[in-house]
């Protein structure tokens, strides 16, 4: 089965469950609290020990050297996003902060791990940990800048301790040290990391119920950060990185993590930091629902640059 096949089955199941978190909500199951205390709970307990578990794994020099790569992919692919944000997006109104914001974060977590999981396994949500690891330090430091004009050292310092940075300290120590987990504490955090998916669907369900998707589709600036977050991004890099000798998970890992979603981060910044949270919201939305075709298209170009 291709890449594009494959993804877009994990996509529709995923699409299904969002769906259902969508009824959830609209039929007062689920609430914006509970939904805030979900979030919170997946962001502190289950995916950071699908990461952690994800270094479960026989030491091997490839499996390191791929991780670097992945470091090194996830920081070229922030930077571009970063100048594509910035060339592409004009405007000093709020609402054009939010724009680039949106440009250049993914949901590498929420969506990011569940569908890289049902990809390529967890070597793929292994080499992923890289993207993440940049993403929380870019979004603490750059992003939180982007929205206030400043961060102290201080604060960066303090954003950055958290689960899931804490995690991949862990996991990769574990992993550099050959430490493994006794069987029945390795299965414990195994069961508790399968939530990983639905909560994170479920969740985004929740998120999306809370918008007005038809007003969102009647504002045209949106339909901009649209296609460079999904469409314009993703495929120069693909164009890139396809041209470097570079292994095919960790190449679907590091073009995977570029070509998800607007981040739900942005979101949360905006309403911590006094901007347009609905605004915010409604582009997490519709990159969301649109990443349902987005994300196959570019994982089927990249299976035809692979064959070639």
């Amino acid at each position: 089965m291709s890449l594009a096949s494959i993804a877009l089955n994990q996509i529709l199941i995923m699409f299904l469950i969002i769906i259902i978190g969508m009824i959830c909500y609209k039929a007062k199951l689920i609430d914006r609290e509970l939904n805030k205390r979900l979030s919170n709970i997946l962001l502190m307990v289950v995916s950071p020990l699908l990461i952690f578990n994800s270094y479960q794994r026989e030491f091997s020099s490839d499996l390191l050297y791929g991780l670097v790569i992945s470091f090194g992919l996830a920081l070229a692919s922030h930077l571009v996003s970063i100048l594509a944000a910035g060339l592409f997006v004009r405007g000093k109104d709020s609402n054009a902060v939010i724009d680039r914001f949106s440009a250049i974060y993914s949901n590498c977590g929420f969506i990011g791990i569940p569908l890289i999981n049902g990809l390529v396994g967890k070597e793929g949500v292994f080499y992923i940990t890289a993207y993440l690891t940049v993403f929380n330090v870019f979004v603490w430091t750059h992003g939180v800048i982007m929205m206030v004009g400043k961060q102290t050292k201080k604060e960066i310092i303090k954003t950055l301790i958290s689960p899931t940075i804490i995690a991949i300290a862990l996991g990769m120590l574990a992993f550099i040290a050959r430490l493994r987990m006794p069987y029945i504490i390795y299965e414990s955090i195994e069961y508790v990391a399968s939530m990983n998916t639905p909560l994170a669907m479920l969740i985004a369900g929740v998120s999306i119920a809370q918008t007005n998707i038809l007003k969102v589709f009647l504002k045209p600036r949106i339909y901009l950060v649209v296609v460079l977050k999904l469409l314009l991004i993703p495929v120069f890099l693909l164009l890139l990185y396809t041209r470097l000798p570079i292994n095919e998970t960790v190449l679907t890992t590091a073009l995977l993590g570029v070509a998800c979603p607007t981040a739900a981060t942005g979101t949360m910044f905006a309403l911590r930091y006094n901007k347009d949270a609905v605004y915010a919201s409604e582009i997490f939305a519709i990159t969301t629902l649109v990443s349902v075709v987005s994300i196959p298209m570019v994982m089927a170009l990249l299976g035809i640059f692979l064959k070639g």
